[in-house]
């Protein structure tokens, strides 16, 4: 790991704890450093460096959420009214704190943005979305996509197929 302008380059060994990470993040140092054929102090290192660079953003559980409530989850296409610079600062700002908003993202296309929200039921989130409507952050139009099932779950970044492979 060569530090370069403050960001870390990441070699081989990095991607691949960080690999192991996303999959198994309560893996002890121990069974990562072995997994990865290092010893545990270099491993530690590693990790320590790569959370203090900002590559790791957190360690959480990957819930079952349909085991332990009942949910839809809704796909929404958001256009807002006006397209300058201010406009779509202020409604990513607006969105910070909605807690049935799992995803957000700035797209390319016939709309602004494709959310994705969580809610209890179809009233849920219609609730949830007329009170992102309330705070007036420039929304025109938004058109829903009610989900049937999700039908693959990623527990990761693919990054053996997404980095250029580094020289170790």
């Amino acid at each position: 790991m060569k530090h370069r302008g403050g960001t870390i380059r990441l070699d081989r060994l990095d991607l691949r704890i960080l690999a192991t990470l996303q999959t198994a993040g309560r893996i002890s140092n121990l069974e990562l450093a072995d997994k990865v054929g290092l010893s545990a102090t270099p491993c530690q290192q590693r990790v320590r460096r790569m959370e203090a660079a900002g590559y790791i953003r957190g360690y959480a559980a990957q819930l079952e959420i349909d085991r332990i409530c009942s949910n839809i989850v809704v796909f929404t296409e958001i256009t807002l009214r006006g397209h300058r610079r201010e406009d779509f600062l202020k409604f990513e700002r607006g969105i910070q704190e909605i807690p049935q908003l799992l995803n957000c993202f700035l797209v390319t296309g016939g709309y602004d943005y494709l959310a994705q929200f969580i809610a209890q039921d179809i009233h849920d989130y219609q609730t949830t979305v007329e009170s992102l409507l309330d705070r007036d952050l420039g929304i025109d139009k938004y058109f829903s996509y009610v989900t049937i099932k999700q039908v693959k779950r990623s527990t990761g970044f693919p990054l053996a197929d997404l980095v250029a492979q580094p020289e170790s």
